[in-house]
């Protein structure tokens, strides 16, 4: 990957985004970061800078629970920047009770799923237009306890959950990373832009940060050497710049070395991943314009 590489990363101001967003910076990124709040974005550009001082760092604001500001958001950085090299979606959000966005969806949904297919979707002819270029996108093992997926009843769903139950609610949002992942894959077939997900691993950064306790289990686990987030920086970083990825497509790796893992079903069926795909553009495409202008040719 070219060193002064244009890159987009979403949720870049916490966590392993943040890790991930410094380690682009050391590599001389011109990193483009989005984020929802002020005070957070400052104080991550600090620490880049602190670490990277001649890097160049744009910050773009928006809510990922509200697609307006997604759209915004997409159309803000098509207009802005002539080529985006690397396209990262980490934005992700692990909420305890049902909330319900303005858009009338289930907030986990928004924020893990639709946001990321409608920001990717925006950018897609300048992804394309910029090739080789890559989609990275962070989903997770936690798509295993899913219990599968009924697009007829998931993607509408806003039924409240409790605690414990949100982490079926989350692993769904999740399975649907990986097949959004996989079916672009697929679409971007032979344009030049490589499109992968991965699994960050356990993490203690955000972990349950609506939780009372969040911050004494941070500092246990970390105490114990448990969940540390720079394994899941690290995979983002070399996804996102090595060369020697494989397959060089439609990939989905574990923290673990970056060794490929087969996707959980139903995420390892094609047809099914076309149907979600379907079901999420219908879904969109009543407010937004998601689809590329320009196909390419593979005539």
């Amino acid at each position: 990957m070219n060193i002064n590489a244009t890159i987009v990363l979403t949720g870049a101001t916490s966590g392993i985004g943040q890790l991930a967003a410094i380690e682009l910076a050391r590599r001389g990124a011109h990193l483009v970061l989005t984020a929802r709040d002020e005070t957070k974005a400052a104080a991550t550009r600090e620490r880049i800078h602190a670490a990277a001082p001649d890097a160049r760092v744009d910050v773009h604001y928006a809510d990922f629970s509200s697609l307006d500001s997604v759209a915004a958001l997409g159309l803000e950085l098509a207009s802005q920047y002539e080529r985006i090299d690397v396209l990262i979606n980490n934005a992700g959000l692990h909420a305890f009770e049902q909330r319900v966005t303005v858009d009338g969806h289930a907030e986990m949904l928004a924020v893990n799923y639709l946001a990321p297919w409608l920001l990717t979707n925006i950018l897609r002819d300048t992804l394309v237009r910029s090739s080789s270029s890559r989609i990275i996108t962070v989903a997770s093992q936690a798509s295993r306890r899913s219990g599968g997926l009924d697009l007829e009843r998931d993607l509408f769903d806003t039924a409240p959950f409790t605690r414990l139950g949100s982490s079926k609610s989350y692993s769904k949002t999740k399975l649907m990373d990986i097949m959004f992942s996989q079916e672009l894959a697929r679409q971007l077939q032979d344009t030049g832009v490589a499109v992968h997900c991965l699994d960050p691993g356990f993490n203690v950064t955000g972990l349950g940060r609506e939780l009372g306790f969040s911050a004494w289990l941070t500092r246990a686990l970390n105490w114990l050497r448990i969940g540390d987030p720079q394994r899941g920086a690290d995979i983002i970083v070399r996804l996102a710049t090595d060369s020697d990825v494989s397959p060089a497509s439609g990939g989905y790796f574990s923290v673990k070395d970056a060794e490929p893992i087969r996707p959980t079903p139903p995420a390892d069926n094609a047809a099914t991943c076309q149907a979600l795909w379907a079901a999420t553009s219908a879904l969109l495409a009543k407010h937004y314009r998601t689809e590329p202008r320009h196909r390419p040719d593979r005539s």
